[in-house]
């Protein structure tokens, strides 16, 4: 009982944009823009599908966490969640720095997540580990499209978008070090249609 309320305390406080870094944003150490409105705008809209990036990583990676059958395993989930959290608080703050908000939708990117990676923690430890692999693969390319995306004049948001890369490349060269799985090349093609779904979705809403 004492797992489900945290897990559940947990899930309300991402879905309500509560989050705590760690480690100070890479933004900090950029002064203010000179964005014209047009630019302001598509900042915004992908620094909110980073965000809601942010928001799935956390439910998966509590449903994977919660499920896994080795320590090390879990250990790892962890580690990776809560450099995710700074992730989230990262985007978070771009978010309201550039006059915008968050995903009406998050409640429902997390549900998904959450029953993605329990999904994935079912059919076991090396299978999970390999969603991540797949999933960090994915997410990298995405966080790469964004930094040929977004407004050179954008360094804030184009330094924490680097800075997630690098950190989510790093989670998925840990998750294949613990036996990850190779996935089936159907279940890489829904991975990417349900992320081309998210983003385009998140991008406005």
């Amino acid at each position: 009982m004492d797992k489900l309320i945290v897990s559940f305390d947990r899930a309300l406080r991402v879905i309500s944009g509560v989050a705590f870094a760690s480690r100070p944003s890479p933004a900090a150490r950029i002064g203010q823009d000179a964005l014209t409105q047009a630019e302001r705008r598509h900042s915004a809209g992908l620094m909110r599908v980073n965000h809601v990036g942010e928001i799935c990583a956390q439910a998966l990676y509590e449903s994977q966490g919660r499920f896994s059958r080795e320590e090390s395993t879990r250990k790892q989930f962890e580690h990776a969640a809560r450099e995710e959290e700074d992730h989230l608080a990262w985007t978070a703050e771009r978010l309201e720095e550039l006059g915008s908000h968050p995903s009406m939708l998050n409640p429902l990117w997390y549900g998904m997540s959450y029953a993605l990676g329990v999904i994935a923690a079912q059919m076991g430890d090396s299978h999970s580990l390999g969603f991540v692999v797949e999933t960090e693969k994915q997410v990298e390319s995405h966080l790469a499209s964004h930094l040929q995306r977004l407004p050179l004049a954008d360094q804030k948001s184009r330094v924490v978008v680097e800075q997630m890369r690098q950190d989510e490349i790093d989670h998925g060269a840990a998750a294949q070090s613990l036996g990850a799985a190779d996935m089936p090349l159907p279940m890489r093609q829904a991975m990417r249609a349900m992320s081309k779904v998210m983003t385009s979705v998140a991008y406005y809403i």
